[in-house]
């Protein structure tokens, strides 16, 4: 348990722990290496042997037992106390609350969104933004949530189905997720103004898709492809995303950027 908690701290490319502490590392290299320097010592000493003898005695088993058994050993020791500052960020970390993005589909009856709001709250969870895609079925509600850290997918999914919704899928979301969507959309607007050949990938950072420049359709993987073809004769562009569909308002605003795309390459 120990070993798997300190383990958890590994960087996940390189699989390295993080150095710890210069203060700590140099007590716990001290508190390993003085007993078994000194222990040494005195049986060298005891013994009585010629001074080449001690000397080369000293320094070879000295080096064999610190480098290869005494330090090894006591850094897997003491690795909690070594890394104790970071697991206490890290417990911080998990047990701090958790940003959720959420997508599903309700009737578009009065009261849908007020039932699923009471579901979540139950739940303690906080709606932080909301934002309606109407649908010609129904409504797909985007929300973001902020959840205490026991509360998994699983418990969201049930308060979606309780609140009479289908529960289209549920992500881990970030801060990022909370940036004003008109402000976001500008900035997106300006990088298609200053460069429409960014048009694609703009498009692509919008909708979190991703861009496919020849679809082969019996090599791509399962999802939902949105084809736009600009007017004026321009190649066609086509999105692949994984796991929800393409509302009308994206399909619309990645339309608007083409036609902001095709006026400034007119300029």
């Amino acid at each position: 348990m120990r070993q798997t908690e300190i383990h958890a701290l590994a960087c996940e490319v390189c699989g390295r722990l993080p150095h710890p502490r210069r203060t700590r590392m140099a007590l716990a290299k001290l508190g390993a290496v003085f007993p078994v320097e000194l222990v040494l010592h005195a049986v060298v000493i005891h013994l009585e042997l010629p001074y080449l003898a001690a000397v080369l005695i000293l320094a070879v088993t000295a080096t064999i037992l610190v480098i290869w058994v005494v330090e090894p050993g006591a850094m897997r020791y003491l690795s909690r106390w070594l890394h104790g500052p970071e697991l206490r960020h890290r417990h911080r970390l998990d047990s701090a609350e958790r940003l959720w993005r959420i997508r599903v589909r309700l009737d578009d009856k009065p009261g849908r969104l007020e039932l699923l709001a009471k579901q979540l709250a139950d739940r303690r969870a906080n709606i932080l933004a909301v934002h309606v895609h109407h649908l010609e079925n129904g409504v797909l509600d985007e929300l973001v949530v902020s959840t205490p850290a026991a509360v998994d997918p699983q418990r969201l999914t049930h308060a979606v189905s309780r609140a009479g919704g289908v529960a289209v899928g549920i992500w881990p979301a970030s801060a990022l997720t909370l940036v004003d969507g008109q402000t976001r959309a500008l900035g997106l607007a300006a990088r298609v103004a200053a460069d429409p050949a960014e048009l694609p990938l703009v498009i692509a950072e919008l909708l979190g898709a991703q861009y496919v420049p020849a679809p082969d359709p019996e090599r791509v993987p399962g999802g939902t492809l949105l084809e736009i073809a600009p007017p004026d004769g321009l190649a066609a562009m086509t999105f692949l995303r994984t796991g929800e569909p393409f509302t009308p308002a994206e399909i619309a605003r990645a339309h608007r950027l083409t036609d902001l795309a095709l006026v400034a390459a007119r300029q």
